[in-house]
C-alpha cells in the first residue's frame, strides 16, 4: 500500500503578527501526520524553528520557506496531486471526508489573512469546517484527524530524542542521551 502524502500550505503569513499561530500549524500538521508545510512567506524564525523539532521529537518534516503559492499549488497539480482549501466556506468536511480519505497525495491550504480568489478557483475542493470563524489550527487539526487511515494520536515517532511516556498523574520524558549526544556532534 502506497503512503499517503499530506503537505500544508501557509498562505498570508505576518511574520510580526502570526508567527505564533503559523508556528502552530507547522507543529499541528507534523504531529497529525502530515509530511510538511510550505510557507509562502519569508520567516526564517519560523523554518528554523520547526526544523529543530523533528531531532528532538522524532520523525521527518520539512519545511519550505518562502514560497510561491501559485507555483507550488500548479507543480502538486502536475505532479497528481490535489489540492484542498480549508475555510468556513464550501462543502462541509463531514460530506466530503470520505472523498478526501481516498486520497494519496494532498495538500491542504490555511490560510491567515484574507486568502486571494484564485485559491478558491484553483482549488480541487473548499471545504467548510464549520461555517462559523474559526482558527486554520483547529481547522488543519479536525481535518487531519477525519482523513486519517490510523488514529494519529496513537502515532510514535521514530529516532526521538525526547519520549514523552503516558500516564495518569504528573509528567514523564524520557531522553535518549545516546541520540541526543550523535545528533550535536552532527552541528
Amino acid at each position: 500500500m502506497t503512503e499517503k502524502e499530506i503537505v500544508v500550505l501557509r498562505l498570508g503569513h505576518r511574520p510580526e503578527r502570526d508567527k505564533r499561530m503559523t508556528t502552530h500549524v507547522g507543529l499541528t500538521a507534523r504531529a497529525l501526520g502530515a509530511n510538511g508545510m510550505i510557507l509562502a512567506s519569508d520567516d526564517q524564525k519560523i523554518e528554523e524553528n520547526i526544523n529543530e523539532i523533528s531531532p528532538r521529537w522524532g520523525g521527518s518534516f520539512f519545511i519550505k520557506n518562502n514560497a510561491n503559492a501559485m507555483e507550488e499549488i500548479n507543480n502538486w497539480k502536475k505532479e497528481g496531486g490535489k489540492v484542498c482549501h480549508l475555510s468556513m466556506y464550501g462543502i462541509n468536511l463531514p460530506d466530503i471526508v470520505s472523498e478526501l480519505k481516498t486520497e494519496k497525495k494532498l495538500m491542504l491550504i490555511v490560510g491567515a489573512e484574507k486568502v486571494p480568489g484564485e485559491i478558491y478557483e484553483v482549488s480541487d475542493w473548499n471545504v467548510a469546517v464549520g461555517n462559523q470563524p474559526h482558527s486554520e489550527v483547529a481547522a488543519l487539526a479536525i481535518t487531519l484527524d477525519r482523513i486519517a487511515e490510523t488514529d494519529p494520536l496513537l502515532k510514535t515517532f521514530g529516532n526521538a530524542e525526547l519520549t514523552v511516556i503516558p500516564m495518569g498523574k504528573g509528567k514523564k520524558i524520557v531522553h535518549d542521551n545516546e541520540l541526543i549526544e550523535k545528533n550535536k556532534q552532527k552541528k
